[in-house]
């Protein structure tokens, strides 16, 4: 009999071990399967940066049309809703430190009058900044509104004077990919990334470690059975469920928050495929410094957790200091990141996605040989 042959029989005979301990036990099921789609669920509907129904606090000393006319625009944007008007401007400050708004809008007495005599008229905003990424975009759109409000102002003031409005610059801006610039489009494929690394990882970890506890994995040893054909048939089992979460994961993205997929399944699925290398070698690694499954699970929080925070998912790279932007190079999550936004955002193909895919490549069979040749000699 050959040694492929060998080799083969033995790796079925592990996997088919390993398929009916996982048939038995219906937790590490639930896992595999249906943890994938709850995680990206709940992930999908929470992870969005849009800003809507913002609460408002207003203190209006003015009392006239033109500070009825900014709440109205306020409302009526859709992104802003009125939660109190107060008589003081130490209550728009209480308001916010307690919670109850997050933008304060202060308007002076005199602000119409100032208006109409051609002055400049001033009026106060107080935003909450304790969720920075949320407040810089709930400025912004503050001052967009402003701003169109104050070129309303300004043309009519033209107009009563008998003079022409000068023409405004036209600006037509174009946004590519995301034109209705959903925080949620952009989001939910970077979830996508997290949940297949997070499951794979965590699985392996756990079902290697729970041989140790069960001390079944020094019965495997004393077999003819090679430690490379151990390793093999203990993953492929996880690399085919895998395989499977990242199709349930792909489905839910697509039909259940319409994201659309503008790029190739085909290689979505491959290069995932292939980034699971370094999720199943990541588990692998866990399981040969892991005792017990709590020590597992703990570990892999630890190392996961910079992984995400260093992958680009949450807050843009660029952002990050310079040495700390070099260091990310060494995450492969970062690769994939930008693979599943560009397949999914842009149709990117291969030859575009050819760079992060090498390097996903080079990670994964450096990382899997690494953690493999470690879990040989732990075993060996």
């Amino acid at each position: 009999m050959s040694r492929w042959k060998i080799f083969s029989l033995r790796v079925k005979a592990i996997a088919r071990k390993e398929f009916i301990q996982l048939r038995r036990d219906r937790r590490m099921l639930f896992i595999a399967f249906m943890a994938p789609i709850i995680q990206l669920t709940l992930f999908g509907y929470a992870a969005t940066l849009d800003v809507k129904s913002v609460p408002v606090v207003v203190c209006d000393m003015d009392k006239s049309m033109q500070s009825r006319a900014v709440v109205n625009d306020l409302t009526a944007s859709g992104y802003f809703f009125i939660q109190q008007d107060v008589p003081s401007i130490a209550d728009v400050r209480k308001s916010i430190d307690d919670n109850k708004a997050m933008v304060g809008i202060i308007m002076p007495e005199g602000l119409e009058r100032n208006i109409n005599a051609g002055r400049k008229a001033h009026l106060q905003i107080l935003i909450d900044g304790s969720n920075a990424i949320y407040a810089t975009m709930v400025r912004s759109y503050l001052e967009r509104i402003i701003t169109n409000r104050a070129l309303e102002l300004s043309n009519e003031q033209m107009s009563k004077k008998g003079l022409s409005p000068p023409a405004p610059l036209s600006v037509q801006p174009r946004v590519w990919y995301n034109p209705t610039l959903k925080s949620r489009d952009f989001m939910v494929p970077g979830v996508f990334a997290l949940v297949l690394m997070i499951i794979s990882t965590v699985l392996t970890a756990m079902a290697i470690v729970k041989e140790k506890e069960r001390g079944t994995i020094e019965q495997l040893i004393v077999t003819p059975i090679k430690p490379v054909e151990l390793i093999a048939g203990k993953l492929l089992p996880f690399a085919m469920i895998s395989v499977i979460d990242i199709v349930l994961v792909t489905l839910v993205a697509v039909f259940w928050f319409k994201i659309p997929l503008h790029g190739s399944f085909v290689l979505l699925f491959l290069l995932a495929a292939l980034f699971m290398l370094t999720t199943l070698g990541l588990g692998l690694f866990i399981s040969t410094i892991s005792k017990t499954q709590q020590q597992a699970m703990m570990i892999s929080m630890l190392l996961i957790m910079p992984i995400i925070l260093l992958s680009g998912v949450m807050s843009p790279i660029e952002n990050m200091p310079v040495g700390v932007q070099y260091f990310t190079f060494l995450i492969p999550l970062r690769y994939f990141i930008v693979i599943v936004r560009s397949i999914f955002m842009k149709g990117a193909g291969m030859s575009i996605l050819w760079p992060d895919a090498l390097a996903l490549a080079v990670f994964g069979i450096v990382f899997f040989l690494l953690s493999a040749g470690r879990f040989q000699k732990r075993i060996g």
